[in-house]
């Protein structure tokens, strides 16, 4: 059961998205970064410990009602770990989070998060390799008690994970030590979910590659070299109103088309495996273009050919990304190990540690996904609202 905090952490919100915006620079000052990053970590901590806190007063109720209504339980294991967290002041150095916990965060993240969840993120545990196959190549015809042949090995690659580390720093409290091991549970969960989520969906849609230590994003293209760039647009979506919804069944239709095919030209079932990521801010004017009114007055939003689409802060305004499910490799491997941190936050009484844990993420080839413009008009009588953007 994920967690469910009431409040929207309006100084997290707001600290995290001044974060986001530096991150996106084409030219990053690293101090003005680090100071950011500093910035957010705060704030997460400052509201964490505040929401958490005024739940501890209101909820004095025993495990057995707690579990019924969906609140934190822990296991055995996880009790006896936050408990000598608890009394001994802190994590030791080096010390890992039990497997159970680390799988709740993964079960929260993915739930929290639907683009994560649509990618396919996988956990793979303490493994940081693992084998991928080729269906199309997995096989081979031969002569009845003949020798088997055909290179069945060409169907099988190994894949590594642990290149990249993902890191989340943990301001902890002293003051948190004092609710006890389930209270300490919730929130250094909480705090790896909204860290991760932050540092995950920005390199799985905008990492820049291993050149620049991160993943390559969906929004990015690979050269022969191994040099990443942003895509470019491969057309413009206007979901223009018509009669019988030809319009926007055509436009769709070419972006289905364009994704049925891979870099090689190889043709590939993609049906009910296409996923649009727009931004919130395109979200509500793609929306109003789908949306209709059934006979009993309920508003449907629905797309064509069962595209499935999902919000995304990460994707730039005025641009939607198409991709396809199952195409994009993204894990977690190796385990969340905790380490003192040698320096220290603009936050008082507290103690601060990172959580590390190998992640990467990489598409199948550059049409994995692609990048279409949005250009939406709205004509309301008296004002024309747009929502537009030109190629890059």
């Amino acid at each position: 059961m994920p967690m469910r905090l009431k409040g929207k952490m309006d100084n997290f919100q707001a600290k995290k998205e001044a974060y986001m915006e530096l991150v996106k620079a084409e030219e990053q000052d690293q101090e003005k970064l680090a100071a950011a990053w500093d910035e957010m970590q705060n704030a997460l901590a400052e509201d964490l410990t505040e929401k958490i806190t005024a739940e501890v007063r209101t909820q004095q109720m025993d495990a057995q009602i707690l579990s019924a209504r969906g609140q934190n339980v822990l296991t055995s294991e996880e009790r006896k770990f936050f408990n000598e967290v608890v009394t001994s002041g802190g994590f030791d150095e080096n010390s890992i989070l039990p497997v159970t916990t680390q799988e709740r965060v993964f079960e929260d993240l993915v739930e929290a998060h639907p683009l994560l969840q649509a990618i396919g993120l996988r956990d793979l545990g303490a493994v940081t390799r693992f084998i991928k196959s080729d269906p199309n190549k997995a096989y081979a015809w031969g002569k009845l008690f003949g020798e088997i042949k055909g290179q069945i090995s060409a169907a099988f690659t190994e894949e590594e994970i642990g290149q990249l580390k993902l890191t989340a720093f943990a301001v902890i409290p002293k003051d948190m030590l004092d609710l006890g091991p389930v209270w300490v549970e919730r929130y250094v969960r909480t705090l790896l979910v909204e860290s991760y989520s932050v540092g995950l969906e920005y390199g799985l849609v905008n990492g820049r590659g291993p050149a620049q230590n991160e993943p390559i994003g969906l929004m990015k293209n690979v050269s022969e070299s191994g040099a990443v760039t942003t895509k470019s647009s491969t057309g413009t979506l206007t979901f223009a109103p018509s009669e019988k919804g030809e319009v926007v069944a055509g436009e769709l239709h070419d972006v289905i088309k364009a994704l049925s095919t891979d870099a090689k030209n190889k043709a590939r079932k993609v049906m009910n495996k296409i996923v649009m990521v727009v931004n919130p801010v395109d979200s509500i004017s793609v929306q109003a273009r789908n949306t209709i009114q059934t006979a009993n007055g309920q508003w449907v939003m629905s797309l064509p050919y069962n595209i499935k689409p999902i919000e995304s802060e990460e994707v730039p305004v005025g641009k939607a990304l198409f991709f396809v499910q199952g195409k994009y490799l993204a894990a977690l491997a190796g385990g969340y190990k905790t380490n003192k941190f040698d320096q220290t936050l603009a936050i008082e009484d507290a103690m601060l540690y990172t959580i590390k844990q190998f992640a990467n993420g990489k598409p199948e080839d550059n049409k994995t996904a692609l990048v279409y413009d949005l250009d939406i008009d709205f004509n309301t009588g008296s004002t024309t609202t747009t929502t537009t953007t030109t190629s890059a």
